[in-house]
């Protein structure tokens, strides 16, 4: 028996629709993580970006398990000296920029390298409900069937 190794001419990328809608964040990015990478697949190739390309909508209506929100901090540095600067990650996602969240939680589960970068230009996470890749016609994953404890309502 052979191992299947892929080239990168024959890789077969989907386009893939998901509603964070209610949906655990945490629960959300391994999923958009694994699909990215292309662990999904039975064709799956490490060093090949086999992935999908991810399109997620209403990226600020993600919830946050237990107290998440208030306790959770990003950190970044301005450059300056003394310049570390936080923000809990409820006020993240209630700010001007509620797609970096998701998208932050999934870059840290992606491979970190020239691969990683390369898979992380798939992923396209939006605000609210529209999307510029109707022409793609992405097909709609419902993350929330897969496992009860990937959607929290209330």
């Amino acid at each position: 028996m052979k191992t299947l190794s892929l080239k990168t001419a024959d890789v077969q990328k989907k386009w893939v629709l998901i509603d964070a809608d209610g949906l655990v964040l945490g629960r959300l990015a391994t999923i958009i993580a694994m699909r990215l990478r292309g662990k999904h697949k039975p064709t799956f190739t490490p060093h090949i970006d086999c992935g999908d390309n991810i399109v997620v909508i209403n990226a600020e209506k993600v919830r946050l398990t237990g107290r998440k929100a208030e306790r959770e901090i990003f950190y970044w540095h301005t450059g300056h000296p003394g310049g570390i600067k936080g923000e809990t990650l409820g006020k993240r996602l209630e700010g001007r920029f509620p797609e970096r969240v998701i998208e932050k939680a999934v870059e840290r589960m992606i491979t970190r390298g020239p691969l990683g970068r390369q898979q992380m230009k798939n992923l396209r996470v939006y605000k609210g409900p529209n999307h510029e890749h109707e022409a793609q016609q992405p097909e709609k994953l419902d993350v929330a069937a897969m496992n009860r404890k990937n959607s929290r309502i209330g």
